[in-house]
């Protein structure tokens, strides 16, 4: 089955930080990290590594997960200027290709979204207990889906991602071990074997190839 990540990096009392309001913010262009996801209430889950680059617009995803009492392993490379997305199976040196029909979207705060809290995760008695983080709310306009995102004061990090549409339901999505960079850009290259292959008729938008 298709994955179920939603990978909500595309989406993303008031507090005060040494007295200066937070502001919407975009994350680092490049990063390294891993992602658990969960949807239909509870009976379906995944969790994820991915790299994130939003120089050249692709991202790389090795995920594993359950819906429907079926589990599934994923490994997909997504390449929006070439409007392709691969779904590699280097077990079986074989490799599905679809033609990518959406827009690349950075990882940020929209300037239109509103400020719901600053607050600190964890502990504020001493020096790294804690972790100080902004959560904002607001609507994606082209799915007109319901969003609540938390980002690090500092970095702009993702720390989590709810998001809500009458046809899916809740998709909570978790990051954690986020690093600044991408250790191999290799990884953004389709191996040989998906060279010579023929693109599936069926095309693909960002949300449809997870859900």
């Amino acid at each position: 089955m298709n994955s179920l990540i939603c990978f909500g990096l595309l989406v993303f009392g008031t507090g005060v930080c040494l007295g200066q309001k937070p502001h919407p913010c975009r994350s680092p262009p490049l990063l390294s990290g891993s992602m658990t996801v969960t949807a239909k209430d509870g009976h379906a889950w995944a969790f994820a590594k991915y790299r994130y680059d939003a120089f050249g617009q692709r991202i790389r995803l090795w995920e594993f997960g359950k819906s429907d009492s079926k589990t599934f392993h994923l490994n997909m490379l997504f390449l929006f200027r070439e409007g392709l997305v691969y779904n590699i199976d280097y077990r079986n040196k074989t490799c599905q290709k679809n033609v990518l029909h959406s827009t690349f979207h950075p990882s940020e705060i929209p300037r239109n979204a509103s400020l719901l809290s600053q607050v600190i995760l964890g502990g504020s008695s001493a020096p790294g207990e804690g972790l100080l983080v902004n959560t904002w709310t607001g609507v994606v306009h082209e799915t007109q889906g319901k969003y609540m995102a938390t980002v690090t004061e500092f970095g702009c990090i993702p720390v989590s991602l709810l998001y809500y549409t009458p046809e899916k339901g809740w998709v909570i999505t978790s990051y954690f071990n986020a690093v600044t960079g991408i250790e191999d850009p290799e990884q953004f290259i389709p191996p040989s074997f998906c060279t010579d292959i023929q693109t599936e008729e069926e095309t693909l938008d960002f949300f449809s190839a997870f859900l």
